[in-house]
Formats: C-alpha cells, structure tokens, sequence
C-alpha cells in the first residue's frame, strides 16, 4: 500500500512509527521548498539518508575536510578520480588511503543521521513511500531503527531550546577555567548521572562531592580537548565528529561544571546555532508567539495516537497496533501545551477559563480528538477558585 501525502497531515515522527511498526523496506521521498531527502529504510530501520538539496558544506568530502580527517587537495585530486570511474567518492578514498574505513563509516552515520534529525524540524512539504528492496552494505552501515530515530528526534525537540541559552551562537568561543583530571576508569558507572545533573542544572545551584564531577562522558571529554581558545563553536562542531546537537549538549554540561566559561561574539559574528535554529530561536525569544511556537512543533510531531484513532494504524494484512507508552509520554507533553494555549485563548476571549474542556471544542479552539490524544481518556481538568487550573494526563 502506498503511503503519500503532505506533512501538515502526517508527520515525519507518524510516517517513521508506522514504517518502522510495519517493518517496511523501501524509499522515503521527502520534499520541502528547495530540499530533497530521500531515506532508505530496510525492514523498518533508516540505512542511508540523502539531502539533493545539501549545502556544499554538508557533503561527504567537505565533512572529511573540516573534520581534518583529509586535505583538500586530497579531496580535490579524489574527485577527479571519480570522474573518470563514477565510483562512490567515500570508496575512492579508502582506496587510495587518504580515509580509513572506520573513519568513513563514522562520518557518513554522521551526515545520515544529521539529514533525518533536521526533518523534526520541517513544518510543511510533502512525503511518499516508494515500497521495494533496498541494497545496502551491513559491513560499512550501521542501520538505526526507526522507533529509535523517533524518541532521538523527540528528545532534540525537546532540549534544543535549553542548549540554547547559553550556547546560542557558532561564533561563541570559551576559555578554559579549570582542566579535566584523567578519566579514571572505576567511575564509568557514575558517567551517566553526573552529566545529566549538570545538564538539568542549567542556572542552578553548583553541586560538590562525588569527585566534583571530575568523571565525564566521552562527548564532554572530546569537545573539552578541542575547545581551545578562539576556537568557535562551528568549528568544535566539524572536529568533533559528534554532530551539532551532541557536541553543543557537551559544551553545555562542561559550561555547567565549570571546565569551561563562554565568551560571548560580538556584533554580526553572533548568528545561531543550528541549520534550523534561526527560526525557532526568534521564536523563543518573542515571548507572545511562545505558545504558537509550541502548537506548531507539536502540530509536527503529535498524531500517532491520531492515526490509531481514524485508521486504526495498520497497514497491509497484518493489521498490528502501535501501542508505545514512550511515544504516548512524548505526545501528550506537547498536546498538554496546545491544550493549555486553547485555555488561554478562551479566557482571553471570555475573561475566565471554562467550566469544562468540552467548552474548548463548543468554542471552535479545540476537536473532540485533542481532549485525550494520544490518550484512550480525556485529560483531567478543574477550574480552581483562585482563577487558575489543574490539567494533567489521565491515567492509564
């Protein structure tokens, strides 16, 4: 069965779920103004992600240059080569041993996975699945499941915005206030933990003890050795090899530990972080067009309960259900937001809030459907003497 139609109908995040439930292979044709991704998925995991409309910057042999993996004159001498034999330029490399395969698989899993996270972010455009056979190398690709690209892609959408305050320009720079001790082997077990408090601890109270969170995460260990002075967040990024939204997380958490102290860029080299940040950073920074912000990132990502509801998400003869708490616990983050932005629209309008969230679908500010996705009940809401309420996720 064919799957075709338009983003503002069925997202990248549904579009991934029901392929990857199905456990699909074929083609994702993508398309959005100038841009043209095509994603190859084998037995519903992405193995190859191609972008027809890629900047010249984001292409495999200027990946391998910035990340000073190979010169460009080896680039250039490479790519006349593959002009005469139209041969991958990434097998031209290894062959002539300017890349090793390792390095090459790791960027390439690099460029795939960076061309699909950026797709949370395309608000419109238009999508159809070509089903069929796809050929890939399992010894120079690592597939990444589609259920699994989904929760990574909710997570970004979800954080972006924390990284962002205060690491909020590719032009930003550090110093370096204190420098990190060994990596000591026995504490792997406690990794984990000390770098997600430093990340929950953006602007808060600093933490001691437990090694003063001199144990940190390979990310943070990698992007403390290159953030050396003048060194600006772009260029951080390319020599990490870890991808903008990992190496920026990382600079974050040693921001937050004290390893590292931001300065600031001046005037027009300031800018934005991110190939899709100018937009949505603006709109973080209006604060009357936070909740339209909001509406329409959950209006991307929301609506996999919604396929269930109006067709019962099967597809083919094996008629299987998506029944994924996680995803559940991520939806509703967002359609609690479209719900409490719904709320206050109607107080606006009226000068309190309603009775009832019945009123918000009489009003024309809400469906029936937008009371419970991606739930099987309805929120709990109750209006509370003060003028304020109370509006939470059923309980399933």
């Amino acid at each position: 069965m064919a799957l075709k139609g338009t983003l503002e109908d069925f997202g990248i995040a549904e579009i991934l779920q029901l392929i990857g439930q199905q456990a699909k292979s074929g083609v994702l044709h993508l398309e959005a103004r100038e841009e043209v991704v095509h994603i190859a998925i084998a037995e519903g995991s992405v193995v190859r992600a191609e972008s027809a409309g890629r900047q010249a910057r984001d292409r495999l042999g200027n990946l391998l240059v910035r990340a000073e993996i190979i010169s460009k004159n080896e680039l250039e001498y490479a790519l006349d080569q593959q002009k005469k034999s139209l041969r991958r330029l990434g097998d031209i490399l290894v062959e002539l041993g300017f890349v090793s395969e390792k390095d090459l698989r790791e960027v390439t899993q690099l460029q795939t996975a960076e061309t699909i996270y950026r797709l949370f972010h395309w608000k419109s455009g238009t999508y159809e699945f070509e089903p069929g056979d796809v050929e890939w190398d399992p010894s120079a690709v690592t597939p990444l499941r589609a259920e699994s690209v989904l929760m990574e892609g909710f997570r970004r959408l979800d954080e972006w915005p924390l990284v962002r305050k205060k690491i909020g320009s590719p032009a930003m720079t550090f110093e370096r206030l204190r420098e990190v001790l060994p990596e000591d082997p026995a504490a792997d077990a406690g990794i984990g933990s000390d770098v997600d408090d430093a990340f929950d601890a953006l602007g808060g109270e600093k933490r001691s003890g437990k090694g003063e969170f001199e144990s940190l995460g390979r990310n943070e260990r990698r992007c403390f050795e290159i953030a050396v002075e003048g060194r600006t967040v772009e260029r951080i990024v390319d020599l990490s090899r870890l991808g903008e939204f990992e190496t920026c997380k990382a600079l974050l958490n040693l921001v937050n530990l004290g390893f590292l102290g931001p300065i600031a860029p001046s005037g027009r080299a300031s800018g934005s972080v991110g190939g899709f940040a100018p937009d949505w950073q603006a709109s973080l920074r209006r604060g009357a067009a936070r909740a339209l912000a909001t509406v329409l990132v959950a209006a991307l990502i929301a609506g996999i309960a919604a396929w269930v509801d109006r067709r019962g998400l099967t597809w083919g003869a094996s008629g299987r259900e998506v029944g994924d708490n996680g995803v559940q616990r991520y939806l509703a983050r967002y359609q609690l937001e479209i719900l409490r932005s719904a709320l206050e629209i109607y107080r606006l309008e009226r000068g309190e809030y309603p009775e009832s969230l019945g009123a918000l679908v009489e009003a024309g500010l809400a469906s029936a459907r937008d009371l419970r996705h991606p739930w099987r009940q309805e929120y709990f809401y109750r209006r509370k003497p003060g003028g304020s309420f109370v509006l939470l996720p059923p309980v399933e």
